[in-house]
């Protein structure tokens, strides 16, 4: 357990709460608006009065396939989401989607998948918000997506995790999250969020005092002012993060996979835990937390549950003949923290371990992407328990790793070839080579994984590697103190180019500017 590592989640459990925080009701749930001074506060009246919709958080699209994707929006009143699609972004020959009734109930939030599209085609759309008499509609916000290829197709891909954090929030003096602007301009074709999409158990202050006397100022809403316990202070997390113009930006012109890991609902949360040690927490399951925190999380993001495997979150996905991603959930089934860490553990569950290998047994594409919510190798300590796969013990595999050994195992006597793994989670960036030949666990073939993050929160790590899996860290990008502000740099998001003609996969690590770190091109076996 590294000094850093342990000062953020101590500073997790702590609660973090301000005297500048506001409180206030919402119309629907997540709607407020950012005043001058940094606070933001709810406005009922003036959304009473108007006589037509308002699409109040943007568009996002997710969840792409060959001939289809999702298109989600929010709007301030009860409404019907309205689609029209076209390959010209003048709109020309626009096809209409009637989507669902955004209401109270699902926060104000909806969501349509428009399906009947042509493979690899770029898809413009637009969103509008038709009132339930059909009289009026919102104004219109619009962005794109492409759709899956069919054959040898270029991918770029991006991914991290990690957003509003250990008291980081939206900005307005830094312009916010440009971290995000950084990516678009890399203008991928997908956005891999490896989790940690909010930070639900993180209130926000209005000012965070920095070294050499500066002040970072955030913008709070009533449900960032605490930690996030009802099905409505969990939807203003995501909210949150939608203020961000550089964010709804990113999300109006590029499509993502999007899992959770565990500040959806609370840190380092495990099913049938208690939180006795939080005294900010007046629900004390995590179970009716977590059940809150889930529906909000599918509320607010374009996922399709049916994609999902168990209705959840894990599923998996092809872009062309050179990649396929598959998107793990290692937060539902997982064991508890103060499990015997030398007795077999779960960290997928069988069901999904045995899913997960039997999909890349059956992946005919080139590369075989992973996108997990924690990393395989790096010890993460929750006080005197473990939160991640590694149990930080030599020897043979122990607790989780067990699950582990047994799906590395399988790859490798399937002989899966190309699988690399992607993740987010400890607040630094790094590069890791798995092999038996550094290994107590031998019995798997060789493999990369690599470590984004964060988008906006504060900076961690190094974490200590456990030796079971053999890895190296080949490279590292890590602050020189715990909990850096993103004032200060070290916030990551990660790149994947895979050359369409020869198969090749080129990983980038980059800084918030888009600079990349450190690269390598992976070269695929056959």
């Amino acid at each position: 357990m590294t000094a850093s590592h342990h000062n953020r989640r101590t500073l997790l459990k702590a609660g973090l709460t301000g005297a500048g925080a506001v409180a206030g009701g919402l119309l629907l749930p997540g709607t407020a608006t950012a005043t001058t001074t940094g606070t933001a506060t709810a406005d009922p009246v003036p959304l009473l009065r108007r006589d037509r919709p308002v699409l109040t958080h943007g568009v996002q699209s997710g969840d792409v396939t060959t001939g289809s994707g999702i298109v989600w929006s929010r709007a301030d009143r009860p409404s019907r989401l309205i689609v029209e699609v076209s390959r010209d972004p003048s709109f020309r020959r626009a096809r209409r989607v009637r989507g669902p009734v955004m209401s109270p109930e699902t926060g104000g939030t909806g969501k349509v998948r428009v399906a009947g599209l042509l493979p690899g085609t770029e898809v413009h759309y637009r969103v509008t918000a038709e009132s339930l008499d059909g009289r009026t509609c919102s104004e219109a916000v619009t962005g794109r997506f492409a759709t899956a290829p069919i054959g040898r197709s270029d991918v770029r891909l991006l991914w991290s995790g990690d957003v509003a954090g250990q008291n980081w929030g939206i900005n307005p003096e830094r312009g916010g999250m440009t971290i995000y602007r950084a990516m678009a301009d890399r203008r991928p074709d997908l956005f891999l969020h490896c989790g940690d999409t909010v930070y639900a158990d993180a209130p926000l202050t209005e000012t965070v005092a920095l070294p050499g006397g500066r002040v970072w100022r955030n913008i709070v809403t009533p449900e960032k002012s605490k930690v996030a316990e009802t099905l409505d202070e969990y939807r203003g997390q995501f909210a949150y993060n939608l203020l961000d113009d550089n964010l709804k930006r990113f999300t109006a012109n590029v499509p993502a996979y999007v899992q959770w890991d565990d500040h959806e609902v609370v840190n380092n949360w495990y099913p049938g835990e208690i939180l006795n040690d939080r005294p900010e927490y007046t629900e004390k399951r995590v179970d009716v937390l977590a059940a809150r925190a889930f529906q909000a999380f599918h509320e607010w993001h374009p996922i399709d549950r049916r994609q999902a495997v168990d209705g959840r979150v894990y599923r998996n996905f092809r872009h062309g003949s050179r990649a396929e991603v598959f998107v793990l959930d290692m937060r539902t089934y997982k064991d508890a923290n103060t499990a015997d860490q030398t007795k077999p553990g779960r960290i997928l569950g069988d069901r999904q371990a045995r899913w997960l290998v039997d999909a890349l047994d059956r992946s005919t594409a080139t590369w075989k992407i992973v996108q997990a919510d924690l990393p395989i190798g790096l010890t993460v300590p929750d006080g005197k328990g473990i939160e991640g796969v590694a149990n930080g013990l030599p020897g043979a595999p122990g607790g989780r790793e067990t699950e582990l050994a047994w799906v590395l195992r399988e790859i490798a006597r399937r002989r899966v070839r190309n699988v690399v793994w992607l993740t987010a989670d400890v607040h630094y960036t790094a590069a890791h080579h798995y092999s038996p030949d550094r290994a107590s666990f031998t019995d798997f073939d060789p493999f990369w994984e690599f470590v984004s993050g964060p988008l906006n929160a504060g900076a961690f790590g190094p974490n200590i590697l456990d030796p079971t899996f053999g890895p190296e860290a080949v490279f590292v990008h890590a602050p020189p103190a715990a909990n850096t502000s993103p004032a200060d740099g070290f916030q990551h998001f990660g790149e994947v180019n895979i050359d369409g003609r020869s198969g090749a996969l080129t990983v980038d690590l980059r800084d918030a500017t888009g600079a990349s770190l450190w690269s390598k091109t992976l070269q695929p076996q056959r």
